[in-house]
């Protein structure tokens, strides 16, 4: 009498809602102790003071993380004018202090508005690129100084949502709403608009509250999934997380090997997920002219 057959090992997102002073690695860290398994990654890294979406993916499921890595993200911010960093947020040593209890609302707005959009944005020294092999918090942290060349970024969208005094004698707290292209650094972005008033600025707060498709509402605190690990499988976490496409069969029997679909537009820009008609997730394609073609296919 043969044994039955071992189910597949769980495959799919989970979707937490990061604690402040936990470092993404950490959760990556007690998800493989949850999941039992050791393929567990996650899809961007966020900042052990920064709290809100960190999506990790689980066995076959951790080849999506690439693409989502890819997607914009959504933050809820708040910047401090009137104190600079080292850092550019509140975990690094205090360099320089200002007056900044009575910053100009309308200067405000008009510095948020110039970063806004297509922009060339240096990164944070303290930053996990790598400069000469080296990464850069790494040389920061021995005492160099490190210049990291501007960059593109997308700043869908950046808003003051209230300016208050702070608890701090003489600086202003100033609470944001970011959306944003992949690789964009928040606490940059505090820096700048302290820089652009004359005061300096940095990071007190900051809370992811989207990554691409996958939001806060759909989260789990560290705690809830140590009593229910609660995994969104394949087929759910890329419709989710991607714009989708609903295949014929015929088209379907062709996504399976991976073959070129011509005469279809299956939208984007951007990668797509692909569906056969019982709506299982079949792979990702992209839509180049008159033709899709595949980035990754899972069945």
């Amino acid at each position: 009498m043969s044994s039955p057959e071992a189910p597949p090992p769980l495959s799919g997102l989970v979707v937490v809602d990061k604690p402040a002073g936990w470092t993404s690695h950490d959760v990556v860290g007690r998800m493989r102790r949850l999941a039992d398994t050791r393929k567990v990654g996650h899809s961007g890294t966020l900042d052990p003071m920064a709290t809100g979406v960190l999506v990790l993916g689980i066995n076959r499921a951790t080849r999506l993380l690439g693409y989502l890595t890819k997607a914009d993200k959504e933050y809820l911010a708040t910047i401090r004018l009137g104190q600079t960093t080292v850092t550019d947020d509140a975990e690094g040593d205090l360099v320089d202090q200002v007056e900044a209890d009575d910053v100009d609302p309308a200067a405000i707005e008009s510095a948020v508005a110039a970063l806004t959009g297509p922009i060339e944005q240096v990164p944070s020294a303290v930053s996990a690129i790598k400069v000469g092999g080296v990464r850069s918090y790494t040389r920061v942290r021995a005492g160099e100084e490190v210049a990291l060349p501007a960059r593109p970024v997308t700043i869908t969208t950046f808003e003051v949502t209230d300016v208050r005094p702070a608890a701090d004698v003489g600086v202003t707290d100033v609470d944001v709403r970011v959306v944003c292209s992949s690789g964009t650094y928040v606490r940059a972005l505090a820096r700048d608009v302290g820089a652009a008033l004359g005061v300096g600025g940095h990071l007190t707060m900051l809370r992811r509250t989207r990554v691409g498709g996958i939001g806060l509402d759909v989260a789990r605190t560290l705690d809830e999934l140590e009593q229910e690990l609660s995994v969104v499988d394949l087929d759910t976490a890329a419709r989710g997380a991607f714009p989708a496409c609903d295949l014929t069969p015929e088209q379907a029997t062709d996504v399976r090997f991976g073959r070129v679909l011509t005469g279809i537009d299956i939208g984007g820009p951007g990668a797509v997920a692909l569906f056969d008609p019982s709506g299982q997730f079949l792979a990702l394609y992209e839509q180049r002219g008159g033709t899709a073609r595949a980035v990754a296919v899972f069945v």
